[in-house]
């Protein structure tokens, strides 16, 4: 079979609406390569993008994987918004895409013409000798994709593409044909038939499971990365471009409201800031945002959440036990970033030869360990002191307690002689060089696991989103090993 490649290109050139051209500091065009059956609301979309803020948009659209294929050839283009995610995988395995925004969904369909004259209401129907068929391309376009992977475990695939009179590249093509007549019916997209007054649409019970899912992705291979970032968060907001594609027979998913410099609300466990500071300014400078950090112990920040009303749109813990006090403020299960263990930490010159949790009971030393009120790490070490059976013992020695861990190496370092021992996380003592000594516990609970959670009341849910991707990429994996940490980044659950 040969394939026809047929590649329909819009391009809103680089003239304002009264036909003067811009000036010559206007910004270069975002390239948006753009599955075709996406085409009528991506169209308005960028229309009216570029009339609100200047920015011409140069659109290019086609079989999603003839697409896919232009951008790994050419290392080109800012966005690329293909007809189903299952491409975004490919480009992802390619490393041709950097984040990703859902914006809808799309299901397969028959469309006939209106009155459906030949009476096609079930697969068979369509394989009768009266009835010319018309199918995308499975391997360039996505309903054709989709379509035969639902259809070939029972056989109908094979039967309808042995009947098919025509193949094409789009489903839009397609959707021209029956609206034309030169078939009968037609494999299409919901949305795409709905485009179309002329047709109807008939629903089969074996093409539920082909649901398109559509996302927006930025391409590495951007030149203006924050300005494409900013017209896919357009695109993918709920009273932007999200309105368009669900006037247009869309199927939608919850967006974010549109701000043109969004801000978001980020609570962490202290012990975070050194892998994560970086990370955060970075996103920041790519999304266009702005991130307010607040830093503190854990059970601080618990406080503020359960009593003073604080409702941050990201949480960062300490530990895992401090998410599920505020559980019910945040989407699904909190997922894991890192892990640190808690170590005892000495001068470097160890004087008073300490080695292990029980020396800590010694009398006539003296200790520093975190506030188990205020923070995960007071709480891990009184568990810790407990089940080994020297709290009492640990107390009458204790000379500091402090919200983190970081004011106790601190003043281990800068006050010689005012403590002997602290207890705090190993990234704690990282920085502190050969001015400590770091000594390793074998003791059950001296593990801390961080993890993030994205706010239930947050306006900017894909966008916190994208910050905990920022979080699980490669990067951040060595920022955070070169901290300290044991990089255990999962999946949300939510």
């Amino acid at each position: 079979m040969r394939e026809t490649l047929l590649l329909g290109c819009l391009t809103i050139l680089a003239w304002g609406c009264d036909g003067r051209s811009r000036s010559a500091a206007a910004p270069p065009p975002l390239r948006v390569f753009c599955g075709a059956g996406l085409k009528p609301a991506v169209e308005r979309i960028a229309l009216e993008y570029e009339k609100t803020y200047k920015m011409p948009i140069e659109l290019q659209y086609g079989p999603s994987q003839t697409l896919l294929a232009s951008i790994a050839v050419t290392q080109s283009g800012d966005l690329y918004i293909p007809g189903d995610d299952s491409f975004l995988e490919q480009a992802r395995e390619k490393n041709l895409i950097a984040e990703t925004i859902p914006t809808a969904k799309m299901a397969a369909v028959i469309a006939v013409r209106a009155g459906n004259p030949k009476n096609i209401r079930s697969l068979a129907d369509l394989t009768r000798a009266d009835v010319k068929l018309g199918l995308t391309n499975p391997d360039a376009a996505a309903v054709g994709k989709l379509a035969r992977q639902a259809l070939q475990p029972g056989g109908f695939w094979a039967k309808l593409e042995a009947h098919a009179r025509v193949f094409k590249p789009t489903p839009n093509d397609i959707a021209a044909d029956v609206k034309l007549g030169t078939v009968d019916a037609g494999l299409v997209f919901d949305a795409v038939a709905k485009q179309y007054p002329e047709l109807e649409i008939v629903t089969l019970p074996e093409l539920a499971p082909a649901v398109a899912s559509v996302s927006v992705a930025v391409l590495q291979s951007s030149t203006q990365p924050t300005a494409a970032v900013r017209f896919a968060r357009y695109l993918s907001a709920a009273d932007r471009g999200l309105k368009q594609f669900a006037a247009l027979g869309y199927t939608v998913v919850k967006g974010d409201l549109w701000d043109e410099a969004p801000e978001i609300l980020f609570f962490s466990g202290a012990v975070n800031r050194v892998a994560v500071e970086d990370i955060l300014r970075a996103f920041e400078q790519r999304e266009g945002c702005r991130i307010t950090r607040v830093y503190n112990g854990c059970g601080i920040l618990v406080g503020q959440m359960k009593t003073g009303g604080a409702r941050p749109d990201a949480y960062l813990t300490c530990d895992r036990s401090f998410a599920s006090p505020v559980a019910d403020l945040f989407l699904g299960e909190p997922a894991s970033i890192s892990e640190t263990d808690i170590v005892l930490i000495v001068p470097s010159d160890n004087p008073k030869n300490i080695r292990t949790l029980r020396d800590l009971a010694r009398p006539g030393l003296r200790v520093g360990w975190a506030n188990p009120d205020q923070s995960t790490l007071g709480a891990l070490t009184l568990r810790m002191f407990e089940q080994a059976g020297i709290l009492d013992a640990v107390k009458a020695n204790t000379v500091m307690q402090t919200p983190t861990g970081d004011l106790l190496v601190n003043q281990l370092r800068t006050s010689r002689g005012s403590l002997d021992v602290v207890v705090a996380y190993r990234v704690n003592a990282i920085r502190a060089g050969d001015d400590v000594q770091i000594l390793t516990l074998n003791e059950p609970g001296a593990r801390a696991e961080q993890t993030f959670s994205v706010g239930a009341h947050s306006k900017h849910k894909q966008l916190v989103r994208r910050l905990h991707a920022a979080l699980l990429s490669a990067e951040a994996g060595q920022r955070y090993t070169a901290a300290g940490f044991k990089w255990s980044p999962e999946l949300p659950r939510d």
